[in-house]
């Protein structure tokens, strides 16, 4: 009875391990799968398999890779997560005593908590498991008390065959999935002794050839650690475990990604995160439902750059900003911003969602041939090849450009000249974009709003009419109104947004 309590009992934690995975992925942190497919774009070519292969830990790279790819779908990529950690938490329990089957989980737990760090890539679980799926394997095939009771003979020379075998197998899983090959040393220590313990030694050899010999234009470090499994070369994982307000942030960035933008007004009324990133995308969706006059400083604005950050060379920053050029008709500052997000992501990678909005500006501006680039390679990929082939065949028909909802208008609100301007005069670009089409009203918003943010109040009074002539209100807006009172009454207005506003922006200047 105890031996089918134990049996089942670890199936039946397996199965609660998967459900408790799947639903933490797929119900409270489905944009954190979107955060991590959206900094990868993985090709299903020779070249890119052979690229990943090249460097120390390359196949579980690539096999995190092709896995992450599938986040694109929030089901499918939770599945997929739930699924890995099922496998994880049963080789952990082949691998424990059978009595302790119930510390299984810990494993899971550990790496849960530690993929709470955004940067920690899925190559670092999956090398694990593969460390502890090769243990297993070897464990199966030699074990220590089989070979103490062969003879002597038959003893030294099954030794000499596992010692051969560890030397020539220990390199190549080191190349394959990394130093996490180190797991799989622990684990054979424990299975055959501290006589094994003469691995530890052959592995760490084993890294300081590799580095002087073929990775030399690695740091030390990196070689030791890991090429692959973490995002910021030269940093690693603090286990701070889930940050409320940097995933409130990746939050918001996922709901302007799907334009669920009363979902992401409805947040923003619960809780506020205190940067810029989190104004821009509560700004953009206000604009997108027309409420930016009404409701704009109900909630905290950040500054003159609480509408557009400045550029800002990270991977996250200006996301929101680029997404809110696009909207505006801004089309070749949105190419810079999303070209610019691509090229800071530090391991080198390529954005899946970057690329495609990037081909979109090409298109949108008439540059085919450059868009034609980025379109070759979302076909190679797997979620976003039907998009890019039917982009293709819609830049062989102008017409059908001008006729398609977004490009179409597009094309009518954006700038007829290139020019360059400095993000001093954004508030002017605004307006000029609002004068080329008076139809553009979310660019008339954000002029006016910029103004407001500047506490440019002479020239928020004088452009004023605009609102009222082009907006398409049936009455001033409600923001607009608490301004009016708080000019007339010279800020001496209880419970005003835009009075406390203005306050907190003169005791910010005065410290």
């Amino acid at each position: 009875m105890k031996k089918g309590f134990r049996r089942y009992g670890s199936l039946v934690l397996s199965l609660l391990v998967g459900i408790g995975i799947f639903l933490f992925w797929y119900v409270f942190y489905p944009h954190a799968l979107s955060y991590q497919e959206q900094y990868q774009l993985f090709l299903w070519t020779g070249d890119y398999f052979v690229e990943r292969i090249s460097v120390p830990g390359g196949l579980a790279d690539w096999l995190g890779e092709f896995i992450v790819q599938f986040y694109y779908v929030k089901w499918l990529g939770a599945l997929l997560l739930a699924l890995l950690f099922v496998i994880l938490q049963r080789l952990t329990a082949r691998l424990l005593p059978k009595k302790w089957w119930l510390m299984s989980v810990v494993p899971v737990i550990l790496v849960l908590w530690l993929m709470g760090d955004i940067n920690v890539l899925l190559s670092f679980p999956v090398a694990v498991i593969l460390a502890l799926f090769v243990a297993w394997i070897m464990g199966k095939l030699v074990k220590l008390d089989e070979l103490v009771r062969l003879e002597n003979l038959v003893k030294l020379d099954r030794l000499v065959i596992l010692v051969v075998i560890e030397l020539l197998f220990i390199p190549l899983l080191y190349w394959l999935i990394g130093p996490a090959v180190w797991i799989y040393i622990l684990v054979r220590v424990c299975q055959l002794g501290w006589k094994h313990l003469w691995t530890a030694g052959w592995l760490l050899a084993v890294q300081l050839i590799a580095y002087a010999w073929l990775l030399p234009q690695w740091p030390l470090q990196q070689v030791m650690m890991g090429l692959n499994y973490y995002r910021i070369p030269l940093q690693y994982p603090q286990l701070k475990g889930y940050d409320k307000e940097m995933y409130e942030l990746i939050r918001q960035d996922y709901l302007v990604r799907n334009e669920q933008w009363d979902e992401l007004v409805r947040r923003a009324g619960e809780y506020q995160v205190h940067t810029p990133f989190w104004s821009n995308c509560v700004n953009l969706a206000l604009s997108q439902k027309r409420l930016l006059a009404d409701r704009m400083f109900d909630f905290y604005q950040s500054g003159e750059d609480a509408l557009i950050m400045p550029r800002t060379r990270d991977l996250t920053s200006m996301l929101p900003s680029a997404e809110a050029f696009w909207r505006l008709g801004m089309v070749n500052s949105a190419q810079r911003y999303f070209f610019d997000t691509q090229e800071s992501i530090l391991n080198g990678r390529k954005s899946g969602r970057c690329t495609k909005r990037i081909a979109e500006c090409m298109i949108v501006n008439g540059h085919y041939q450059t868009a034609a680039k980025q379109l070759d390679l979302l076909k190679k990929s797997l979620f976003y090849r039907g998009w890019a082939k039917d982009a293709e065949a819609m830049m062989k028909d102008e017409a059908k450009i001008n006729a398609h909802p977004m490009y179409g208008k597009l094309r009518k609100m954006r700038y007829k000249e290139n020019f360059l301007y400095s993000y001093e005069e954004i508030d002017k670009m605004f307006g000029l974009l609002f004068m080329n089409n008076n139809e553009n009203k979310t660019a008339l918003d954000y002029f006016l709003g910029q103004l407001l943010l500047k506490g440019d109040l002479q020239g928020f009074q004088q452009y004023l009419g605009l609102a009222q002539q082009y907006g398409g209100y049936r009455q001033m807006p409600l923001g607009y109104q608490d301004v009016m009172r708080c000019i007339q009454m010279q800020g001496n207005v209880p419970n005003s947004p835009y009075a406390k506003f203005v306050q907190r922006m003169m005791e910010r200047r005065v410290k």
